[in-house]
């Protein structure tokens, strides 16, 4: 007799018989459908690359940029045209928005229009396309203003406190899905000879303590106090106050350093810095920064500013930039408290002592 496999599709039912309080409608299940659909396809795309002229820059004799001022990648394109070709038919959604696009997405006249709305980074990490190292692809579902047929760019702009799901898909030697619905976090491998997501991941959870982090190294000269002082005990090891050793980590994918911390546990930060004071953060915090917290905190990690909570954050922008710290419990417990210190003067005066073994604080 086979060994039963659970597909996403049974899963999602498994789930509105579980959650669903018996006023599911299935419109929720519909939706992810679609959105897994568009998946498959980007899977497909990532995975022929320069088979099928996906790799390289998009803008054919002039490189194009997006809202953002990056530089597009052809992926980029062909991902987000996948995820709006599969998902502005389905008769779920009321609008969606991207990082691709400046403005929101609406719905075309003539499509059925339904209760949700859709943010997502088409193709995460893209910048590593070209060199064949994992990206992937980023998104929430969030409720359409009820009664509303035409939402406006201020409904998109919603606490992430307040999104009814969200997931990522990981485009590596396998196409993995993470996914959480507020009930804990699972995550799904793509079987491609019957093309369907199979559940290989249930219940993922992230250990409360590391010996891990990831982050640029190369903007050190830009961070904060906190964010030195956390990551040069780090690198002191045993000798240091922390008495361990660390490993470093950094993919400069969003998605692959999320499922490795899902796995084992790490740090991942991408501090506000002063590169650029002008911005708050690197990442975006509508379909980046909330969508990935709440699977990190489903999965019983924390997600934060370095001062704050991300999904309490009160949005103000669709492309609104945040800096992002997450990942095992203790150790986002350690640099939050790394940032009170700061912020109350309790730290003493800190230099840098980033790759020697010079003591972490100097002399009183």
């Amino acid at each position: 007799m086979s060994e039963h496999r659970t597909t996403l599709t049974q899963y999602l039912l498994d789930q509105q018989q579980k959650h669903g309080g018996g006023k599911a409608t299935g419109d929720f299940s519909g939706l992810i459908n679609a959105i897994t659909t568009a998946i498959k396809v980007i899977s497909n795309q990532v995975n022929k690359g320069a088979l099928i002229g996906a790799l390289g820059n998009y803008g054919g004799g002039g490189d194009s940029v997006n809202v953002q001022g990056e530089v597009q990648k052809k992926l980029d394109v062909m991902s987000n045209d996948a995820i709006i070709n599969e998902c502005q038919g389905s008769g779920h959604l009321a609008g969606m928005a991207s990082e691709e696009m400046e403005e929101i997405y609406s719905i075309p006249a003539g499509l059925k229009r339904g209760k949700y709305l859709l943010v997502f980074d088409p193709l995460d990490g893209s910048s590593n396309i070209d060199v064949n190292i994992s990206v992937g692809t980023i998104f929430s579902v969030l409720r359409a203003p009820e009664g509303k047929e035409n939402p406006t760019m201020e409904d998109f702009l919603q606490p992430g406190t307040q999104q009814v799901a969200a997931g990522f898909a990981v485009y590596g030697p396998s196409t993995m899905l993470v996914m959480t619905t507020g009930h804990g976090v699972d995550g799904f491998t793509l079987d491609r000879d019957i093309g369907a997501f199979i559940l290989t991941h249930p219940k993922m959870s992230i250990p409360a303590d590391t010996k891990e982090f990831a982050i640029n190294a190369s903007n050190s000269r830009f961070w904060e106090p906190p964010v030195k002082r956390y990551v040069d005990e780090c690198l002191q090891g045993k000798t240091g106050p922390r008495g361990t050793d660390f490993n470093m980590r950094w993919i400069a994918s969003m998605v692959a350093e999320t499922y490795r911390i899902l796995t084992r546990g790490g740090v991942f930060m991408y501090p506000r810095d002063t590169k650029d004071p002008s911005k708050p953060g690197r990442l975006r915090l509508l379909y980046e920064g909330n969508p990935i917290s709440f699977i990190i905190e489903q999965a019983g990690g924390r997600s934060i500013t370095g001062t704050q909570r991300i999904m309490e954050v009160e949005p103000t922008g669709l492309h609104q930039r945040i800096a992002v710290i997450f990942g095992s419990k203790n150790e986002v417990d350690l640099i939050e408290r790394y940032h009170s210190d700061h912020a109350q003067g309790l730290d003493r005066e800190f230099k840098s002592p980033l790759f020697n073994t010079r003591t972490l604080f100097s002399a009183e």
